[in-house]
């Protein structure tokens, strides 16, 4: 998306926080990667792969009830053929939350019977929490610790220190404000984090994201985008994801003055319903395109 290229959306806090990081992997036993369901690709930091080195880690898909579950269980088949622990998990439902600490054990059940040989019986394991913004870290630390002490908005670049937390006994986690990284190689994936919602709204063209946006639907899941606006599949075919936001804009009556389509307000409207699920639960990220995925 040409607009992303010349945003400047690498924050010194973001710099801070990867040495944070980096200086606090020595006190924590294994790391949990946090991935946004609707795009496990694209909201896997690759920089972050380098800093957490050979630390043991699990991957956590959290948002699972608004993403596709055909493609979460591919997901889940793909990060398996690679060696790597996952599990799929939802935090404001608590679906999958229970697997968390039994997935932990079990990566780490080679240091635990070490510890146990040793006479470290019950030591606590404690783990890092990392991911990019607003993939719902300090909702998964609240739901774990049964709190409401990490602080929760729905917008990027709410947590700004590292933070412990108690979710059980002998378990800790260290929270880790969100990470991104300074340049997108791939146009596709600044395009899916901005829909996320990962990118802050008031630097993009809104409207020109939600455009890209129904283009995708239209080429992945026309259904769910033709019921949400009724629209026909006639009605998005072979025109620009503009125009598709003058139609939704049309159906939903929004008009200024003359009879002109509100399209700032219908692009608020079309990404606002797809980040809350209302338009369904859809994957942006295909599994099939990644088959060889690494953390």
């Amino acid at each position: 998306m040409e607009e992303l290229k010349s945003i400047q959306w690498f924050p010194g806090h973001m710099t801070k926080t990867k040495r944070q990081i980096e200086s606090q992997l020595k006190l924590v036993d294994a790391v949990a990667v946090l991935l946004d369901a609707r795009v496990p690709y694209s909201s896997c930091n690759p920089d972050l792969r380098s800093v957490i080195n050979n630390k043991p880690r699990l991957v956590v898909m959290n948002k699972c009830d608004m993403a596709d579950p055909v493609e979460t269980k591919k997901w889940l088949s793909v990060f398996k053929q690679n060696n790597i622990n996952a599990i799929a998990l939802d935090c404001k439902s608590g679906k999958g939350l229970n697997a968390f600490i039994p997935t932990v054990k079990s990566v780490l059940s080679d240091r635990i019977k070490a510890w146990e040989s040793k006479g470290m019986t019950g030591r606590t394991i404690k783990v890092m929490v990392v991911g990019i913004p607003n993939v719902g870290k300090s909702s998964f630390i609240n739901r774990m610790s049964k709190q409401n002490r990490a602080k929760v908005e729905d917008r990027p670049g709410v947590t700004r220190g590292n933070q412990w937390f108690t979710i059980g006994k002998g378990f800790d986690l260290l929270d880790t404000p969100g990470v991104l990284w300074p340049k997108f190689d791939d146009k596709s994936v600044g395009e899916k984090l901005a829909f996320i919602g990962s990118v802050k709204d008031d630097v993009l063209d809104t409207e020109h994201l939600a455009g890209r946006l129904l283009e995708y639907l239209r080429d992945n899941y026309p259904e769910p985008l033709c019921a949400r606006y009724k629209l026909t599949k006639d009605d998005i075919q072979n025109i620009e994801g503009y125009e598709i936001l003058e139609k939704v804009g049309r159906k939903r009556g929004m008009l200024i003055s003359g009879g002109e389509i509100n399209t700032e307000r219908a692009a608020i409207t079309v990404l606002d319903e797809f980040r809350n699920a209302t338009l369904g639960k859809l994957t942006l990220d295909k599994a099939e395109e990644h088959q060889n995925v690494r953390i």
